[in-house]
């Protein structure tokens, strides 16, 4: 991802859990268009101290494809849609370097190389029914995890942008991502230490704009991490490595 990283080194002292997680006070954020909330900027930790703290709902009635709509689709609300090009292919034209186009098109992606965040290393993409995988599109606030932390009470078309938010989606190592499943940051977190806080900033981001909550311990984990990253900032949707730069 181009979200600036805080230096690996540095981050090793999250390791450290003697410490109580220190929550600075911030003030109410605006809400945005259709019925989601605007944070413009400011410090991820602020955002934190903002984010409601509950148990996580049942999962009972989640569906990927019926809550949530089909895969990568085109014909939402979120940010970037509707321009010709599936959210998926969005993604890798704007986390891949070198991209290649399949053919004549702007949207098909036939190969690249990844600059992988979850791992720090480097992954290269190629398009095939065996090679596909390798490189995988991640939703940072795993879907079943936001349904069980509010997504229920989103409105459907709602629940759709939030599957397809660019804000909400990072291109990552297959592996990693198979590791991560739908944890939330109390029970895992990336091997790159250096993308710890981009990472965790991004989670609140998306949990804000789309009035989602906590956990008691995700919230631990994520103040544990940006403790020590407390300049941090809120990623937004036209953030360097949020906003898509899909060909037109």
């Amino acid at each position: 991802m181009k979200i600036p990283l805080t230096a690996a080194g540095t981050l090793l002292a999250v390791a450290a859990f003697g410490c109580t997680p220190h929550l600075p006070d911030s003030s109410a954020s605006p809400t945005g268009p259709q019925g989601t909330t605007s944070h413009a900027g400011g410090s991820a930790l602020s955002a934190l101290k903002e984010l409601p703290v509950k148990g996580r709902a049942p999962r009972s009635g989640y569906d990927r494809t019926g809550k949530f709509g089909a895969a990568w689709s085109d014909a939402t609300i979120a940010p970037g849609s509707r321009n010709s090009c599936d959210t998926r292919n969005d993604v890798l034209i704007r986390d891949l370097r070198d991209v290649r186009f399949r053919g004549g098109s702007r949207c098909t992606v036939a190969s690249g190389t990844l600059p992988d965040p979850y791992t720090g290393q480097s992954v290269t993409f190629i398009r095939g029914p065996r090679t596909s995988l390798a490189v995988q599109v991640d939703h940072v606030v795993a879907l079943s995890d936001a349904w069980q932390t509010g997504a229920q009470a989103l409105t459907q078309q709602q629940r759709e942008a939030l599957a397809n938010d660019p804000l909400e989606l990072v291109a990552a190592s297959g592996p990693a991502n198979n590791q991560k499943s739908d944890a939330n940051a109390a029970s895992w977190l990336p091997v790159n230490k250096a993308f710890r806080c981009s990472y965790v900033a991004r989670q609140i981001a998306v949990k804000a704009k789309y009035r989602l909550w906590i956990t008691t311990a995700e919230r631990t984990s994520m103040a544990r991490v940006l403790n020590i990253c407390p300049g941090q900032q809120l990623p937004h949707d036209n953030s360097q490595g949020v906003a898509l730069n899909t060909p037109k």
